[in-house]
């Protein structure tokens, strides 16, 4: 692997600096010391992406800078992602360079792995895909024991699943985590396990019921609606809306109602600005809601969402930005005080940090 920034005996020294700027960011708030937790060193990343360079009739796996697409980094090996994605990409090249039927205009393939051990690869194409294809890659999906996905405009070709199962504990628990492609997963999954922990400890148990906003595919969900009454969650996209519905079946938790709302529409919602068809039938007054938890997109929550969480006793916040994070916690601060705060290493080898803090009412 050649042009990354991939230093693990530099590991220690760049968590540091994330625990220092994290540090410096929540000061103004008194927060507690983090707790930090740590990542494996390499093959942490259960996805990858990859373009593909073509030079004298092959094509290299490519990465490429920040603001330069023309200058490709060829990538033989990916330490930083799963042991099974660099077990598959050697063969999944000898597949392409073997037949014109899956090399012919493929230009970016996308890995998506488990700790679990299952595996989904896709392929993207500048073409359209025919019976020639897919009488190619259906061998080849046999032999790399995978599922097998071809994307081209307006097309969409399944071999196998179109999602892979994730297997995560906590506590004691196996949750199992139906994953489809396209659509958010955490990357590293020994730090998920980490951030799930974490949440469920901090939250406690509760004879009260959690709202959740952005639940995505049910990560935190699962563990935490052991720890209350009832749950309340929110997503907004339909693809991790099926998938959280069916890994509530799955794992037979049966205390939550999911809904297809906006954070921001929730928020109008339950302050009676305007009634929404996808809450008949829930009585929003019946819920005595003790605690709220969130995992926002980078932007953090909008003033309305945060000022909205001010309600709650309890504010259970992971954050993938800890700049929005500081922000928020600046808007209630006058009501709520840090009592425990971590930083997870989500994103070794990057300036980048996922953190977490539990606000409660002064």
């Amino acid at each position: 692997m050649t042009g990354t920034h991939f230093d693990p005996a530099g590991y220690d020294a760049q968590l540091a600096a994330k625990r220092e700027r994290l540090a410096q960011l929540l000061a103004p708030f008194d927060a507690p010391q983090a707790r930090v937790f740590e990542s494996p060193r390499e093959h942490y990343r259960l996805r990858a992406e990859f373009r593909l360079w073509r030079e004298n009739e092959e094509r290299f796996y490519a990465m490429f800078a920040p603001g330069d697409n023309r200058t490709p980094i060829l990538i033989d090996d990916f330490p930083i992602a799963s042991r099974q994605i660099n077990d598959l990409m050697p063969r999944l090249k000898a597949g392409w360079q073997a037949s014109t039927a899956l090399s012919h205009k493929l230009f970016q393939v996308e890995f998506l792995t488990t700790l679990a051990g299952d595996a989904l690869i896709t392929l993207c194409y500048h073409r359209k895909l025919d019976a020639h294809w897919q009488a190619a890659a259906e061998p080849l999906a046999a032999e790399l024991g995978v599922s097998l996905i071809g994307r081209a405009k307006g097309q969409r070709i399944v071999i196998g699943n179109d999602q892979v199962i994730e297997k995560l504990t906590v506590a004691g628990r196996e949750y199992s985590y139906r994953q489809p492609e396209g659509s958010f997963t955490q990357p590293n999954g020994r730090v998920n396990e980490k951030m799930l922990a974490w949440a469920y400890e901090a939250l406690g148990e509760r004879s009260d019921d959690l709202l959740e906003l952005y639940c995505g595919n049910g990560n935190f969900t699962l563990p935490l609606a052991t720890r209350v009454r009832r749950v309340l969650a929110t997503e907004i996209s339909k693809t991790s809306v099926y998938a959280a519905l069916g890994n509530l079946e799955d794992n037979r938790v049966g205390n939550v109602t999911l809904v297809r709302l906006s954070a921001e529409e929730l928020t109008e919602a339950l302050n009676e600005v305007r009634p929404f068809r996808r809450l008949q039938g829930i009585d929003l007054k019946s819920y005595a809601f003790g605690s709220v938890f969130v995992d926002p997109p980078r932007a953090g929550m909008d003033p309305d969402t945060c000022e909205l969480t001010r309600r709650f006793e309890r504010i259970l916040y992971i954050s993938c930005n800890p700049e929005t994070l500081a922000t928020n916690i600046a808007q209630l601060h006058d009501t709520h005080r840090i009592e425990r705060c971590a930083l997870f290493d989500q994103f070794p080898y990057t300036h980048h940090m996922e953190s977490g803090v539990l606000l409660v009412r002064r």
